[in-house]
């Protein structure tokens, strides 16, 4: 099931002592996660009605239906949530949910296979992927931008990069 669902947000914990939550969002509008309701947790065995009562540093405030008490809110700290991804926006082309890279193969511009997209992370200054592949020692952290990796074809299922001089060597 989870793999046609996108995380789009976290549970922060409790705010207030009636069952409100912080939420931390990650779509690109922040206050959008409520558009997409119900979110559920990832293995889908509850989903939750979504009402944003305001915002705090770094997140917002929300009622989720079945939540009613800081307790009960608090024991959900941490819980991703997710909706199908077909309930998502189509992007234009050039644009990518961090879900559809995970899983694809990253090749040299020179055709030569570097290893596969285990995730995409954004550590402030830009995403990255993080590319794994027999013989690595660890991952690489690939920068993402558009001179770096030029192409992405989905239909595919392949990345086309042209990384940094040495970045691939010195970890094989």
């Amino acid at each position: 099931m989870s793999d046609h669902l996108i995380c789009v947000g976290s549970i922060a914990g409790a705010f207030g002592v009636k069952g409100e939550v912080r939420l931390k969002s990650f779509t690109a509008d922040p206050i959008a996660i409520a558009d997409y309701a119900p979110l559920m947790t990832q293995d889908g065995s509850r989903e939750f009605d979504v009402v944003l009562t305001g915002s705090v540093k770094n997140g917002l405030t929300a009622r989720m239906s079945g939540i009613v008490s800081k307790e009960e809110a608090d024991a959900l700290k941490g819980t991703e949530l997710y909706v199908p991804r077909d309930r998502l926006p189509s992007l234009p082309d050039d644009e990518f949910y961090h879900a559809d890279l995970i899983g694809l193969s990253v090749y040299d511009t020179g055709g030569m296979h570097l290893g596969t997209i285990k995730s995409v992370q954004n550590h402030g200054a830009t995403d990255l992927l993080e590319i794994t592949g027999a013989g690595y020692k660890t991952s690489v952290l690939l920068p993402f931008t558009r001179a770096i990796v030029p192409t992405i074809d989905l239909g595919l299922g392949r990345v086309v990069a042209d990384p940094p001089h040495g970045l691939f060597a010195d970890d094989v």
